[in-house]
């Protein structure tokens, strides 16, 4: 992506300025706030298929998200092949009894019990969609060197949440599946050795049974949240 010989400063006009007032400001952010509350991780999927427009300007959107240098050390695999998506829960859910059976994770799993998860992992079949994040610890030049990325975590991190909150805008739910370990993911989506996946995401429309865990709706209030210094 990147040409030595084209890594210098260059200032531009600030493009695409918005300008709101105060009052407009605060409608905003209020409206947005009370859209983001009806955004829930859900794990039952309906069959309604998604267009994959959708989904690719979703992660568009996701790839707008600011990063280290500018180096948007982020990939994604978007994937609905029916046997590459079988293929992911098999792999999937063997981690997912190792981990499970691990008395060293007895700790972790107590946490868990009050989200309802085990190591059988329906969504990733049953979801029309899934999205593999996958960080870029290094790019490579046209000439094949290598250049280091920076601030990997937080980017990839931003670029999650920006995905997360494009999907919900566009009408559909998902779930993000962290799997340890990942590995596998790497080489069923022809991924280089750069590329370290960092989560899943099934995508798609909810069950008509769908349910959320009840303490999924509780979320810190703001006084434990922020610290304001007028």
């Amino acid at each position: 992506m990147f040409i030595r010989e084209k890594l210098q400063y260059q200032p531009q006009p600030l493009p695409d300025r918005v300008a709101m007032s105060d009052a407009e400001g605060i409608a905003a952010a209020a409206a947005y706030l009370q859209h983001m509350k009806t955004r829930h991780t859900v794990r039952d999927f309906c069959s309604r298929p998604v267009p994959r427009q959708i989904v690719e300007d979703c992660i568009r959107t996701a790839g707008l998200a600011p990063s280290g240098a500018n180096h948007q050390p982020w990939h994604f695999s978007l994937i609905g092949n029916a046997d590459m998506k079988a293929a992911i829960r098999k792999a999937a859910e063997k981690e997912e009894a190792k981990f499970y059976s691990s008395e060293s994770h007895d700790e972790w799993i107590k946490a868990l019990e009050p989200i309802g998860t085990g190591p059988d992992k329906p969504h990733l079949v049953d979801a029309p969609w899934l999205i593999v994040v996958f960080a870029e610890r290094y790019g490579v030049f046209e000439d094949t060197t290598r250049y280091k990325n920076y601030y990997v975590p937080e980017s990839v991190g931003i670029a999650a949440g920006f995905l997360l909150s494009a999907l919900h805008n566009a009408g559909l739910v998902c779930l993000t599946h962290t799997p340890n370990p990942m590995a596998f993911m790497t080489k069923i989506c022809e991924r280089p050795a750069s590329n370290k996946p960092v989560m899943i995401l099934a995508v798609g429309h909810p069950a008509e049974d769908a349910s959320i865990p009840a303490v999924a709706k509780r979320k810190k209030p703001l006084s434990e949240i922020l610290s304001c210094f007028d």
